[in-house]
């Protein structure tokens, strides 16, 4: 046998499973970023080492936003870019393996789950090819992008400067779309938490592509489609809009209730309720913030943990476990509490299957930042008293909180983790990304056991 035949046969196998590739693409993403940000043309000073440009890679290509640089000021136009480019690859990288899975999938869930995938890749008379899937999921980011980066340049070019306003508009467009968090600003958008425009464009291309394309196909089916009559919208859609409204308005009154006389204090009544929307939308995923992090109450952090740890929807370029999983054991516990057997909502029963699913990812993740944590108070605590180490539990909590949702919210520890701490936030970033999406598409293919052992009831509570 041959080189050739032996690379084709390898290379089959490999495409065959969209895990595999998912996390091959990544993979050498980062790789590809790391020795771009190592070229002494990224820094303003002396290149990076290894591990930082594999910090930032990661961070960038897993639209995450932790960093432990001030991009605006360290790294020159070049690795600024590269870093913009890592974004723009990586989010729209993971919107569209995420959405082609979800085609992929459409003869492998049950008969609700085929007409959900349907419906929604179905425009006028017939069904949408790959191709034209992705030409819409580019077309869609791309006007989403520059619309937003029109708005934020008209907004500030008056105060900055014509020519100044435009980069940073388009970096922070982009940025925002695709749920990174990046910010060419040392203090994020503080600066701007009074500005209603500002903070208006970014919570919506937050919003927008936090969502995934699967609901934006959806709604524009319904409401902007050829048809005279509106159909009614898929469970997916609804249980996503739904939890993402109901997330965003919990998140803003828990933040206006726990930081009123603190974080809060120095804004007006106007300008407090649009730093606690503001921060409620970007905490889910996109880590831009509008308050110093550092000065918030535990109760405020750990609350947040939970936002992060939910998420954006599936399909999107936001991380967490997503919104629909947890929505969907949320109506398990609903309904068990009020006597159905089975999980009921907007008059639609959910399958066993999408149960399982979801109590797999939530299990597995919730593993996996439990491991995080424990290695993270290990190398970064390790020298230290336990009097001295209460209070660093929370913020190592949530830094791990932060690298596995890719959201990029920060108390200020992230530049001063160790080597071996950098790592351990990288593997989290990178497991944070793929993880549930590639738990989800492991779990969904069924085996049937050749044979059963007899059942038998345990107690629970």
């Amino acid at each position: 046998m041959n080189n050739a035949s032996v690379i084709s046969r390898l290379s089959s196998q490999l495409l065959r499973s969209p895990a595999r590739v998912s996390i091959l693409g990544f993979a050498l993403l980062i790789a590809v970023g790391t020795a771009l940000l190592m070229l002494p043309a990224s820094s303003v000073e002396s290149p990076m080492g290894l591990v930082d440009s594999l910090f930032m890679s990661t961070s960038a290509s897993c639209v995450t936003g932790l960093s432990v640089m001030d991009i605006g000021r360290q790294l020159t136009l070049f690795g600024q870019l590269v870093i913009l480019l890592l974004i723009q690859v990586g989010g729209l990288g993971i919107l569209t393996i995420s959405t082609l899975l979800l085609m992929m999938m459409k003869g492998r869930p049950t008969l609700s789950g085929q007409a959900i995938i349907k419906d929604t890749f179905t425009y006028g008379e017939g069904k949408q090819t790959v191709t034209s899937v992705l030409r819409a999921i580019f077309v869609t980011a791309f006007s989403i992008e520059a619309a937003g980066a029109l708005c934020l340049y008209l907004r500030t070019a008056p105060a900055a400067g014509w020519e100044q306003a435009a980069y940073p508009a388009l970096f922070h467009a982009v940025s925002a779309f695709c749920n990174a968090g990046f910010s060419l600003y040392a203090d994020s958008f503080v600066g701007f938490r009074e500005d209603w425009i500002v903070n208006g464009v970014l919570s919506l291309l937050i919003i927008i592509g936090g969502i995934g394309f699967v609901v934006i196909a959806d709604v524009k089916n319904r409401f902007l489609g050829r048809k005279t009559t509106l159909k009614r919208l898929s469970l997916h859609s609804r249980l996503a809009l739904s939890a993402s409204a109901f997330l965003i308005l919990f998140g803003t009154l828990a933040i206006l209730f726990m930081e009123w006389n603190n974080a809060l204090s120095p804004l007006s009544f106007p300008g407090r309720l649009l730093a606690a929307l503001f921060q409620s939308i970007s905490a889910r995923t996109a880590g831009f913030n509008t308050l110093d992090m550092g000065i918030m109450a535990n109760e405020t952090l750990f609350m947040l943990c939970i936002l992060m740890f939910i998420g954006a929807c599936p399909g999107s370029c936001g991380g967490g476990v997503k919104t629909t999983t947890v929505a969907g054991l949320a109506v398990l516990g609903i309904s068990r509490l009020r006597g159905f057997n089975r999980p009921q909502v907007f008059r639609r029963t959910l399958t066993e299957s999408s149960i399982s699913k979801a109590t797999s990812v939530v299990i597995i993740s919730a593993a996996a930042i439990t491991l995080a944590v424990m290695i993270l108070m290990m190398s970064e605590l390790g020298g230290l008293s336990h009097t001295q180490t209460r209070g660093r539990f929370l913020e190592l909590f949530f830094e791990a909180i932060s690298a596995f949702g890719t959201v990029g919210l920060s108390t200020g520890i992230t530049g001063t983790l160790s080597p071996f701490g950098r790592i351990t936030i990288v593997l989290l970033m990178f497991i944070g990304r793929l993880g549930p999406m590639v738990i989800g598409l492991a779990v969904s293919r069924e085996r049937i056991n050749r044979f059963q052992f007899a059942e038998e009831n345990i107690m629970i509570g």
